[in-house]
């Protein structure tokens, strides 16, 4: 996003550049494609060279426009540097911040967190990005976004975790299926295995923590009947709903109420906790809005006890 000093025309050119796709840089800066494509058109008459050679897969910049882009980073950072130092003088943080939250964390806990934080921080400019764990790890080490929130294992030691919170996976039913009428006893896991089960897609850190503990419980996952794999939390819990079969969700996704159409289960032999982590590059404490962020979220970090 723009700074309050640096030049919209710039702007779109980096944002272009660092996703290389125009499309994307329309949703990102909330204009039309054509005017995106207007302003590099713009600048690239002004300076006399081409900055974009299109592609099937999107925008790849020329050796002119590679030029241009290292100098529009530092633009960029030079101007966030004045905005936190000027905005320090005043005993206040001002400047931009990009976090990338999975999806779980981004629907169920992020909003009261953000909330909070731009309370106290009201001239901090926010961009939130709600992906799956494999994403946000890439965007967080592709320095596209300044914080990453992820709820399952990175699958890189390229990044820095900091555990924020708690988390449970809990196993639920429709509320007429036979599993939910058994209270306490809940199902074993032969029956799991021969339950239609419902799953996050690949990427998915829910996912990733589901099927290593099944599997570290003696379930093979070939021996699953894997019968739908859904984007989202809410996709899941409809799906259950509908009866297609049993699904594991976070506690945080059951916080609220249950649905009168839903029941947790407990599986015999099996506990999933995880906790949710903070990630960031290798390398200093982060600084300016960042480093706010994370030292809000950990003054507050009590208020978000992983839920019972």
């Amino acid at each position: 996003m723009q700074t309050a000093l640096e030049s919209f025309r710039l702007t779109v050119f980096r944002i272009v550049a660092e996703r290389q796709s125009f499309t994307q840089a329309a949703e990102v800066l909330h204009v039309s494609q054509p005017a995106v494509t207007a302003h590099v058109k713009a600048l690239e008459e002004a300076l006399g060279v081409r900055l974009f050679e299109r592609t099937n897969t999107g925008a790849r910049l020329t050796p002119a426009g590679d030029r241009l882009h290292a100098y529009a980073r530092e633009v960029y950072q030079l101007t966030q540097a004045t905005l936190r130092e000027i905005g320090s003088m005043n005993g206040e943080e001002r400047g931009r911040l990009c976090v990338g939250a999975s999806t779980t964390i981004a629907q169920y806990l992020l909003p009261r967190l953000l909330a909070g934080f731009l309370e106290v921080h009201p001239r901090i400019e926010l961009s939130v990005l709600s992906a799956n764990t494999e994403q946000i790890v890439a965007q967080v080490l592709s320095r596209k976004m300044d914080l990453g929130l992820i709820e399952g294992p990175p699958g890189t030691s390229e990044v820095r975790l900091e555990n924020f919170v708690q988390d449970e996976i809990v196993a639920i039913v429709a509320a007429d299926h036979p599993f939910a009428s058994r209270s306490e006893k809940g199902a074993t896991l032969a029956e799991l295995a021969s339950e239609p089960l419902l799953l996050r897609e690949t990427g998915s850190g829910t996912r990733r923590v589901v099927e290593d503990a099944l599997r570290k419980a003696g379930l093979a996952l070939r021996s699953l009947r894997i019968v739908m794999e859904l984007d989202s939390t809410e996709a899941i819990k409809s799906g259950v709903e509908a009866g297609l079969g049993v699904a594991f969700v976070s506690r945080w996704a059951l916080r609220q109420s249950l649905s009168q159409n839903l029941r947790a289960i407990r599986v015999e032999g099996l506990e999933i906790n995880r906790a949710f982590q903070f990630i960031c590059p290798h390398g200093p404490e982060p600084e300016g809005p960042a480093g706010a962020f994370l030292r809000f979220a950990r003054q507050f970090r009590d208020e978000y006890a992983a839920p019972s």
